[in-house]
């Protein structure tokens, strides 16, 4: 079952879904740059980075992303530069919300690199039970590297002390038990694609 399934919504809906998004954090990235706040800048450049990489991907590698998994990559990324106007000062709960859907994210992306290294390895073989364990230890991992680059770029990112990383990781934790207790199956089309380019280009 895919995300796309999940939702009810066909293919080209929720590609024009992903346009509108991606329009908006075009708005976003004008936005900034005419209030020259370089926070948002540098967020709604990677926002669209990210959004566009389905598409890349599928130009040079022939792999269609799960329309689905394009829009929660892409409502993630936009939730995040929204963040840069104000909702992160202004709600805590807003700042909780956004480290979850990111962690779902990287525990979703990171599954499904690490389940396709066990597919392709003879050598490899783990319980199911480990690789929940492994989402969890890597989104924590992940979210640790965030909060490190927000320490070393404080100019761009507002650091907000102990507490909030707590709180941040917390969240990135609950994030990933989602995705480590309900979203694996989600992703069996990019475990594919990551399989795929594992294999040598004689068997491809």
């Amino acid at each position: 079952m895919t995300l796309s399934d999940v939702l009810g919504l066909s293919d080209s809906h929720e590609r024009l879904l992903v346009r509108v998004l991606q329009v908006t954090l075009a708005g976003l990235l004008v936005y900034g740059l005419v209030v020259s706040q370089m926070a948002i800048i540098v967020a709604a450049v990677i926002g669209l980075g990210v959004t566009f990489l389905p598409a890349l991907l599928r130009r040079e590698y022939g792999y269609c992303m799960d329309a689905g998994l394009v829009l929660w990559i892409s409502i993630a990324m936009i939730l995040h530069v929204i963040g840069f106007l104000g909702f992160y000062d202004r709600f805590q709960w807003y700042d909780e919300i956004t480290h979850m859907i990111s962690a779902t994210v990287i525990a979703g992306v990171g599954y499904a690199a690490f389940r396709a290294l066990e597919l392709h390895s003879e050598d490899i073989e783990v319980p199911s039970e480990f690789r929940a364990v492994f989402i969890v230890v890597f989104v924590l991992a992940a979210g640790m590297f965030w909060e490190i680059l927000e320490y070393v770029f404080g100019g761009l990112v507002t650091v907000y002390g102990i507490d909030d990383i707590v709180t941040d990781m917390v969240f990135n934790g609950v994030g990933a038990i989602i995705v480590a207790v309900w979203g694996t199956g989600y992703v069996d089309g990019l475990i594919e694609f990551f399989r795929e380019r594992l294999r040598p280009e004689s068997d491809m």
